[in-house]
């Protein structure tokens, strides 16, 4: 038994080095990307004969609280109207939908091609929605923002440029965040989205491997779209999906990274949950349907099918984390009662390197936002045991979200629900979306609490303090969960 915990225990370190090996590389690329001038050719905009149609399209389902946002800020997209076309793809089921419609009727007075669009029933969520837009759609190019998106109105002209290289496929953004400090859940949010959006999409970018749309914030060639099959709603994930299919048809994507739009971010932890739960079991599910697609693509190099495992398989790695902390605890008893594995356990204390990446990894795209410094490293620092402290603590909801992706059970798509939070002044209480329901899942959530207590205390009982700041990040993370999943019950 003991020697079977110390294989897996060793297989779960394996992993996550190789994990953080993709990383450093998706690093190495960042830093070549930022000193690479762009030499992409584009359009004139200035030259009204190479302005393309586009079509907004703005998928809804229950937005009562930032519809009004949402459209007030697209009518003010300056591109010309006679060129400028705008779906509210609208699917809800509340009385949001006189508010939207009222709305809509105020903003075609101004000229704009506006239309209320409505389906009879939900078939394939946001991706059902997209593909009915779409069948009607009058522009060469489709632009997509979720509901608390909040673009520049120069947007189209920073994006719609880059697609006079007819291999582009798709255009896509950095999501900014409205509510970063709103909270600490907020700023773990932050942290986590802007490492993706600026090392791991700028790196696989410029590397030529696989990037995915992120499902808004984005704008897509619809001959793209087209080609590859369309918008899919057998995954959670509709946007990792038809990217991967695009991306195998050979379109090119672009990413700018430079250019910000703005989005709120998640205020309660049971809404964070709910969009973690859907990402991740969302890739999972991708992994099963595109991966070996991939793999079998004898025009993919190496490169981008490792960085494409590592990529669809990132949620999995909540799995595996969970499975290392889960097995750390009679691993610390192993090593103490039989002293002849010494060697071995040293020889495994090497993969702290693999914590090394990922702090200076996660440095670089904090910088980039937050700026260099001392202060600003100490912030950093806290920041990033804070995140994966927090992220450990969430382990446990998206393991579950995985393995339900890798098995094929199939759930509804549960949309996140949106508070219109700007500020610190702003508030949740009283939305009308909010539900609370218990889960299962906390019971093992505050089990597991107790557990890497009983950790903390067993260093003291066996005065080894090797892994006592991952068993304090675990017991802190999932007593974050706990206590904020219980406070909104109260």
């Amino acid at each position: 038994m003991d020697l079977a915990i110390i294989l897996i225990y060793t297989l779960a370190l394996l992993l996550i080095f190789f994990y953080s090996l993709s990383q450093l590389q998706l690093l190495v690329n960042y830093l070549k990307a930022r000193k690479e001038p762009d030499a992409s050719e584009k359009f004139n905009l200035n030259n009204s004969e190479e302005i393309p149609v586009v079509t907004i399209q703005l998928p809804l389902y229950n937005e009562m609280y930032v519809v009004e946002r949402l459209l007030k800020n697209i009518a003010k997209i300056d591109y010309p109207k006679n060129k400028l076309e705008i779906q509210v793809l609208d699917d809800s089921t509340d009385e949001s939908v006189e508010k939207t419609a009222n709305l809509i009727g105020q903003i075609q007075q101004n000229g704009l091609d506006i239309q209320h669009i409505q389906r009879k029933n939900r078939t394939g969520f946001k991706a059902g929605a997209l593909k009915e837009g779409l069948k009607i759609a009058k522009g060469e190019f489709i632009a997509i923002f979720d509901s608390d998106f909040m673009p520049e109105p120069d947007w189209l002209k920073k994006t719609v440029p880059y697609f006079k290289d007819p291999e582009i496929g798709v255009v896509q953004t950095r999501w900014g965040h409205l509510n970063r400090d709103y909270s600490l859940l907020t700023r773990i949010q932050a942290f986590a989205l802007d490492f993706h959006f600026i090392l791991e999409q700028t790196g696989r970018n410029f590397g030529r491997h696989f990037i995915n749309f992120n499902g808004t914030a984005g704008i897509w060639r619809k001959e793209c779209i087209l080609d590859a099959g369309n918008w899919s709603g057998d995954t959670l994930t509709e946007d990792l999906d038809l990217s991967y299919r695009a991306q195998m048809k050979k379109w090119k994507f672009k990413y700018l990274e430079d250019v910000e739009t703005p989005a709120e971010l998640p205020v309660l932890i049971s809404a964070a949950k709910s969009q973690q739960f859907r990402w991740n079991k969302g890739a999972a599910e991708n992994f099963r349907k595109n991966y070996m697609k991939l793999v079998r693509d004898k025009s993919v190099s190496f490169g981008t099918k490792f960085h494409g495992f590592f990529h669809l398989l990132n949620s999995s790695m909540f799995l595996i984390v969970l499975l290392l902390a889960i097995l750390s605890v009679p691993v610390l008893y192993i090593k103490n009662t039989n002293p002849q594995f010494s060697w071995y356990f040293n020889v495994l204390a090497c993969f702290a390197v693999s914590t090394i990446i990922f702090f200076s990894c996660y440095y670089v795209a904090y910088a980039r936002i937050h700026g260099k410094g001392i202060r600003s490293f100490f912030r950093f620092i806290g920041m990033f045991f804070t995140f994966f402290s927090v992220a450990m603590g969430f382990s446990v909801h998206n393991s579950l979200a995985v393995l339900e992706g890798h098995f094929g059970k199939k759930s509804e798509f549960i949309r996140t629900p949106k508070f219109n939070i700007n500020n610190l002044k702003d508030s949740w209480k009283g939305n009308k979306y909010i539900k609370e329901s218990f889960s299962l899942n906390l019971i093992l959530e505050a089990g597991l609490f107790l557990y890497f207590g009983f950790a903390l205390w067993s260093a003291f009982l066996l005065k080894d303090f090797g892994l006592f700041i991952f068993h304090l990040m675990l017991f802190g993370g999932f007593g974050f969960v706990v206590i904020n999943s219980l406070n909104l019950r109260r």
